[in-house]
């Protein structure tokens, strides 16, 4: 079990439709919550931004108990027409930022750790980095390179007491699909609720669990 009382939270992409809920669950259960997102002058393209973010926790709050990376892009259209610039954005939000952060947190979430805390972070990248969609090719190689990163780093960090956690959903019901960089959203079924899914992934990070495949938020 992990106490999130008076844990420190960093939460990336906090505006976002399910960002918020998480923030506003981890909120209730007595974390002292840090958000940061784009709007707010946090942008996962700056390669140099995870470095400074990770910065201003340390010197505002002096320790990071746990990381939520929640922020994201989607773009649709056919595999052999995508742009340079769309892959490029793709990767740098969706992998390359959230690798940076993890790296930048990992010395804090470390010390967490040997302080007597539960440190933990939780990805998302979501069902296509288990089933690759057509029509979202390049997208689902974004997500599948983030969940390839904490699989692999997730058994390096364990042995420091750090708990990393990738949730994979399916498609939920944010604006998220709805401001894509490129093309259009397809006709798409009704999505998962964000409250169930927020509560669902917030209800892992406090039951300790260390993945939460697709099947995790069905029924």
């Amino acid at each position: 079990m992990t106490d999130l009382s008076g844990a420190v939270v960093l939460v990336v992409g906090a505006s976002g439709g399910l960002g918020s809920r998480i923030t506003a669950l981890l909120s209730a259960a007595g974390a002292t919550v840090i958000t940061a997102s784009r709007a707010s002058g946090w942008d996962l393209r700056d390669g140099a931004m995870p470095t400074s973010l990770v910065g201003v926790v340390e010197r505002e709050h002096g320790r990071l108990d746990g990381l939520v990376i929640t922020a994201g892009v989607v773009a649709f259209g056919a595999a052999d027409e995508v742009s340079d610039e769309t892959v490029d954005e793709l990767f740098a939000v969706n992998a390359a930022g959230p690798i940076r952060l993890i790296r930048a947190a990992s010395a804090l979430l470390k010390a967490s750790s040997a302080e007597g805390r539960s440190p933990f972070v939780v990805t998302l990248s979501g069902v296509v980095a288990e089933s690759p969609t057509a029509g979202m090719a390049a997208y689902s190689a974004s997500k599948a390179a983030l969940a390839a990163f904490v699989s692999a780093a997730s058994r390096e960090l364990r042995r420091a007491g750090v708990r990393l956690l990738d949730a994979r959903p399916g498609h939920i019901e944010t604006e998220l699909s709805t401001h894509p960089i490129a093309g259009s959203a397809p006709r798409l079924r009704a999505g998962l609720s964000p409250d169930a899914v927020a509560e669902r992934i917030v209800k892992a990070v406090v039951d300790g669990e260390r993945d939460l495949p697709s099947s995790a938020f069905a029924g």
